[in-house]
């Protein structure tokens, strides 16, 4: 099996060798160790890493992925098959994240949410702040109109 080095791994995955180790930090990734106690990645770690990245970037949490990545197998490439399981899992949270996106891009001209300078002229017919009570943020941006 080929292993990387830390700063290999971190140049081929395009991060910082410290996001490198903060993802082993937080267990989403795992190196072995040397005899002098340097770390050594298998390559298919790169796959995770994308994977990290590219979840992180659709604004998922670091927990979120956690969770996906501890359904993977740590010993082998994911397959096409543990991928799909994962996405599987993960349809319905990107399909409310998606909604909440458009209603944004729709919305945008106008306000961004209960948040806006102008609540007179406001798109989302807050006056007075009355949206208030329901949770703090864009609250009307929500998939169930609640905060966050």
């Amino acid at each position: 099996m080929n292993y990387l080095t830390v700063g290999e791994l971190a140049h081929r995955a395009g991060v910082a060798t410290s996001a490198i180790r903060f993802y082993e930090s937080r267990e989403l990734i795992h190196s072995e160790r040397t005899s002098g106690n340097q770390r050594r990645y298998p390559k298919h770690v790169l796959r995770r890493v994308a994977f990290i990245r590219t979840a992180q970037r659709i604004g998922l949490s670091l927990e979120e992925i956690a969770e996906a990545l501890a359904t993977l197998p740590e010993n082998r490439t994911p397959n096409k098959a543990d991928w799909a399981r994962l996405s599987r899992r993960w349809r319905s949270r990107l399909d409310e994240q998606i909604e909440r996106i458009e209603r944004l891009r729709d919305k945008l001209d106008g306000c961004i949410g209960c948040g806006c300078l102008s609540l007179k002229t406001c798109s989302l017919q807050n006056p007075h702040d009355e949206a208030a009570p329901r949770g703090p943020g864009a609250v009307f941006l929500q998939p169930d109109g609640t905060a966050d």
